[in-house]
């Protein structure tokens, strides 16, 4: 099967790139693990993150967002021991900053989607180097979601994530699943 030139041979990356990025996300809670993902990825590759997924599941409470805004700093402390996740105070931090920032937004998704017009942005990439790594809708929502107090939400984070919830579809044109997504 023909896959976008970022999927290398690891099965978790196939699985990811078959499966989940691209396809239209509108589940809260969804949206919520893929945005606090994205934040941990800063500065990484996604396949490390991708590795680390299911530990973060767990200790980060099934990404409950209620939960997270909760969080206690001793909790937030004893996870920077877990070698299990990616180790970073500040990421961790923006774990509770950014669900106490989720719960205050009347619709998050609503929100989220709003910078795409609400369906799916369908691009026409067939190269590498034809795909950007900020948009103007991804500066757009990086300057809201900060406004709103989120962090790690910079235009770069934003726009890979509007292509991992499918906001946008960034399949390459040569890939099996862009036919599929693009009459989404």
């Amino acid at each position: 099967m023909p896959r976008c030139f970022w999927c290398t041979d690891d099965p978790l990356y196939i699985a990811y790139h078959d499966q989940e990025w691209g396809v239209p996300q509108r589940d809260p809670q969804a949206l919520f693990e893929l945005l606090l993902l994205e934040g941990f990825q800063a500065g990484l590759s996604w396949i490390t993150v991708l590795k680390k997924r299911e530990r973060y599941r767990e200790v980060l409470l099934g990404f409950d967002v209620q939960r997270l805004a909760a969080l206690s700093d001793e909790y937030l402390e004893q996870l920077m021991g877990d070698a299990g996740i990616i180790r970073n105070r500040l990421k961790l931090k923006a774990v509770r900053q950014n669900a106490q920032a989720w719960l205050r937004l009347e619709d998050p998704v609503a929100l989220l989607w709003s910078f795409v017009g609400g369906r799916p942005k369908v691009n026409h990439f067939s190269e590498r180097g034809q795909v950007p790594a900020v948009t103007a809708e991804a500066e757009a929502m990086s300057r809201a979601l900060k406004k709103a107090g989120f962090t790690f939400v910079g235009p770069t984070i934003c726009y890979a994530y509007m292509q991992a919830a499918g906001m946008v579809m960034d399949h390459s044109t040569d890939c099996d699943r862009y036919a599929e997504l693009a009459a989404v």
